[in-house]
């Protein structure tokens, strides 16, 4: 007998930790960390536009507060991403 799936995901995506170097995400049991040096925009924000983050789409992430569109692989991989490398020369 197959059922038909009920209710919302039970995926965990959360900020698990947030320091003076950066921000660690916990998405489908893989933590990510974003230091504030590439990722420059979670830096001065307030605790809670950083915890409200969303996962429009699987591995895709989205802080409405500060309107930050992320994927696992840009945060993974921040050089392959050139604006994340020119926005963090910036400081």
């Amino acid at each position: 007998m197959n059922l038909p799936a009920h209710g919302n995901s039970t995926s965990v995506l959360e900020v698990t930790h947030i320091s003076s170097h950066g921000v660690w995400l916990l998405s489908q049991d893989k933590e990510l960390f974003m230091p504030y040096d590439l990722f420059p925009w979670f830096k001065d924000q307030p605790v809670k536009s950083i915890i409200k983050v969303e996962e429009p789409s699987p591995g895709h992430f989205y802080w409405p507060d500060i309107d930050v569109d992320l994927s696992i692989a840009s945060i993974e991989h921040p050089e392959r991403f050139p604006l994340a490398s020119k926005n963090s020369k910036k400081n």
